[in-house]
């Protein structure tokens, strides 16, 4: 795929399936149980986005707020292999910050995923953490964390 117009739009629980798909494609050894993709998807508080080409979901992305550290962490990201490299990532990425308005943001990556972390570079995030062995499989999970000025009224 060459190109696609794609749409962000809030995810519910009718989108149980597309995002497991996802998880699934994105993430073979760390794809979440259907448990937590339904409280992903369910639960008060938490940001969930998704990307629809030709009304099939394609990407999501997941937030979570700290209020009290004002912090906010994207739990998780992901584009089907064959919708990268089209722009998807980057606006789902964008807009999980912009709802969770938040003055410090996080998020955890595989080591190998220098994809991922190319993304997150461009974008503005540094890397601010190691953590060994922290993914399924014994690989190692980089921290890294943007500051995002926010407006006030």
């Amino acid at each position: 795929m060459t190109s696609a117009l794609f749409s962000i739009d809030q995810a519910n629980l009718n989108d149980l399936g597309g995002m497991r798909t996802i998880e699934q494609a994105c993430f073979p050894l760390d794809a979440w149980p259907l448990l937590e993709l339904i409280g992903a998807l369910s639960l008060p508080g938490l940001v969930r986005l998704k990307a629809t080409v030709d009304s099939k979901m394609v990407g999501f992305a997941g937030g979570a707020v700290k209020r009290l550290i004002n912090e906010g962490w994207i739990t998780t990201l992901g584009v089907l292999p064959e919708y990268r490299r089209l722009g998807i990532a980057t606006a789902l990425l964008d807009r999980c910050e912009q709802a969770m308005a938040m003055e410090r943001v996080r998020l955890s990556v595989r080591k190998s995923n220098v994809g991922a972390q190319r993304l997150y570079l461009e974008r503005g995030y540094y890397l601010v953490e190691h953590w060994e062995k922290y993914y399924e499989g014994g690989e190692d999970g980089l921290v890294y964390e943007k500051i995002i000025e926010i407006s006030k009224p």
